[in-house]
């Protein structure tokens, strides 16, 4: 069994993004949504904990960031087998890790389990939690809270030299999308209010920059 102290403890460091705050949230969803599809709670839980453990941090930057999902199973295996988990369910844990930060080209979220975590990880980036995030990730990395587009970037999703990457771009680019990514049913339920949210945020926001309200 994984206390939350324990797993609280994977987290030191960690900035506001990826805070163990953000795992607390994980988990809960990813829990709510596996009850509602019939998932094995157990596997889930431990996938939440220990999904973002290694590496998740902006500030980790390059190629360890990008792969904080492959060290985090192999942490997470390590965890696992000292508290005499079976291999079987180790795996099934480690591919719910692998596959949360799924992209055209990973790991596809094959299992019920994988597919909850998944899905409870990108709802995180969704309604005002997620406009919170996203905010904070600008600023973390040093980049404006708003900055309108160039053409360029509206028209092809790349930035002009020189270009910030705002945290308006962020949703441009991605948030926006990633309620047609999920996979469980329960969970593009609960990504459409979010997603609405996040949408109404930004016309505010832009229209406040302008002046307009």
């Amino acid at each position: 069994m994984i206390t939350v102290e324990e797993a609280k403890s994977w987290y030191e460091g960690a900035d506001e993004v990826h805070s163990f705050e953000h795992v607390l949230r994980v988990k809960a969803m990813a829990e709510r949504i596996g009850r509602v599809e019939g998932a094995d709670l157990k596997i889930i839980e431990a996938a939440a904990y220990l999904h973002d453990s290694r590496g998740a941090s902006p500030a980790e930057g390059g190629k360890e960031r990008k792969e904080h999902h492959i060290a985090s199973a192999e942490f997470a295996g390590e965890i696992l087998a000292s508290k005499g988990w079976s291999q079987e369910r180790i795996e099934a844990v480690q591919h719910c890790i692998r596959a949360h930060r799924f992209r055209h080209n990973g790991e596809r979220p094959e299992s019920l389990e994988a597919q909850c975590l998944f899905d409870a990880d990108k709802l995180d980036v969704l309604g005002a939690v997620g406009a919170a995030r996203t905010i904070a990730y600008a600023v973390l990395a040093g980049q404006p809270v708003l900055s309108l587009p160039s053409q360029h970037f509206l028209e092809t999703g790349e930035k002009e030299t020189g270009e910030p990457h705002s945290s308006y771009h962020e949703y441009l680019f991605k948030l926006r999308k990633v309620k047609d990514q999920l996979f469980t049913k329960t969970g593009r339920a609960i990504a459409q209010e979010r997603h609405l949210f996040l949408e109404r945020f930004y016309e505010q926001l832009i229209a406040e920059y302008r002046g307009e309200r």
